[in-house]
């Protein structure tokens, strides 16, 4: 597993408190260790619409559980 931050490992532990997470609920000074902790494995991105029949889907982001980054 590749080394991450202080910082990353603080946006890691908010994100892996939240079950799931919108990226736009998210503070924006959060948004740029998405990719970061993606390409190292701890998180994953998906799209997924917000209500039940809406068109426009959204991006979520979910903490995959790993030991102790």
């Amino acid at each position: 597993m590749s080394k991450i931050t202080k910082n990353e490992k603080e946006i890691y532990d908010f994100i892996k408190s939240h079950d799931e997470l919108q990226v736009s609920n998210m503070p924006k000074l959060m948004w740029g260790a998405i990719p970061n902790l993606k390409t190292a494995g701890l998180i994953k991105t998906y799209k997924k619409p917000t209500t039940q029949g809406a068109s426009k889907k959204h991006t979520f982001v979910k903490a995959l559980e790993k030991s102790d980054p």
